[in-house]
């Protein structure tokens, strides 16, 4: 069993190779001019910040995997979330093409319009993404009623039908190193490998999706992880939950960089080695429901976009923290009340579990 110390240095080794991993990949992004082009429009400011900073985290993982290779909960998870890290960098080079470029246009008219889905109020910005809006402009173009104020490109990306299929990949690639047996005091048997096909599948969405905000993503699944952390250290599985150590190490050294205002975004290539890796070490330290309720933040936040999809409710912006942002709450206090819901969370999780077993 490591010690206090051992645990120390794991998390210090982590950090500091990512801020070192970081710092080198973001001068290589900025002279390949690798950059973000938002297709929000309250975040166009952040046009030429570089992205696909999350290839640090390979760096740091394998350099981990070199010197931990004797330790088998830390060795499997960095291997899953090498492996993560992998397809999302696929689905990075392949957004660097160009697959179209939208309008963006404004209400100059003194009613509320509906243009697609939306009803866009008098000076408000909407980007003219779906068919049904893209069959509309020109008619209100011609009335006079919006004006065309930018245009944004549109990346490419797999189809949805791709990506699952990358991601059920990753799950079976885990499911099939045996290492996950039993999860919250059940036996899983011939059920292990499709439990962690949707655990993995669920947790790298939740993380791609609320990565849009300077270190959301990287903070909300540092604090977890250490939260996840402390719970072992009050409950007893504390050399299970190191692969949280690991986790923490990446959040936090990306964050030196990501932080409000962020000088590097991480990418579908960061969000998914940190989801990926997160289900993984869930799994492996067998705490579903800490571990759940702890990333809370994100998953409220998928289902939010899922009704949205479903047409049950309707978002100007998806996913929520950007129509949060769309209706005039400022991005750092977004961010904020992000963490400390996250915080919340996890303390509730460590109080139940204290006070009511």
């Amino acid at each position: 069993m490591m010690s206090y110390e051992e645990i120390l240095i794991l998390f210090l080794i982590t950090f500091f190779a990512t801020v070192f991993f970081t710092f080198y990949i973001k001068r290589i992004l900025i002279k390949s001019k690798i950059v973000d082009n938002p297709i929000v429009s309250e975040h166009r400011h952040k046009q030429g910040t570089p992205t696909m900073g999350g290839i640090a985290f390979l760096f740091t993982l394998s350099l981990i995997i070199s010197l931990y290779y004797h330790h088998t909960p830390i060795l499997i998870v960095s291997f899953i979330m090498l492996a993560g890290g992998m397809v999302g960098l696929v689905d990075d080079l392949i957004g660097l093409k160009v697959k179209e470029v939208q309008k963006v246009v404004v209400n100059i008219s003194d009613e509320t319009i509906t243009l697609g889905r939306l009803d866009v109020s008098p000076d408000e910005e909407v980007r003219v993404a779906t068919p049904k809006a893209k069959s509309e402009v020109d008619k209100l173009l011609k009335e006079g009623k919006v004006k065309v104020v930018g245009e944004v490109p549109i990346k490419t990306e797999p189809g949805e039908v791709e990506k699952i299929i990358c991601q059920i990949v990753l799950g079976l690639f885990f499911g099939l190193t045996g290492i996950v047996t039993t999860l919250g005091g059940f036996e899983l048997g011939i059920f292990a490998i499709p439990v962690v096909i949707i655990a993995i599948l669920g947790c790298i969405n939740s993380v791609n999706l609320i990565d849009g905000m300077d270190g959301l993503a990287a903070g909300i699944v540092g604090i977890a992880s250490v939260a996840c952390c402390v719970y072992g250290v009050l409950f007893g599985h504390i050399n299970s939950l190191l692969p949280f150590v690991v986790i923490a190490g990446l959040c936090f050294g990306f964050l030196v960089f990501n932080r409000y205002p962020a000088s590097i975004f991480m990418g579908d290539t960061g969000s998914f080695v940190l989801g990926t890796g997160y289900a993984a070490a869930v799994l492996v330290c067998d705490i579903p429901y800490f571990g759940v309720l702890a990333l809370g933040v994100p998953i409220i936040s998928v289902v939010v976009s899922l009704l949205h999809r479903a047409h049950i409710i309707k978002l100007p912006v998806e996913p929520l923290h950007h129509t949060l942002n769309h209706y005039g709450m400022s991005e750092k206090k977004i961010i904020l009340t992000y963490w400390l819901s996250t915080v919340i969370l996890c303390v509730i999780g460590l109080a139940v579990k204290m006070f009511l077993g």
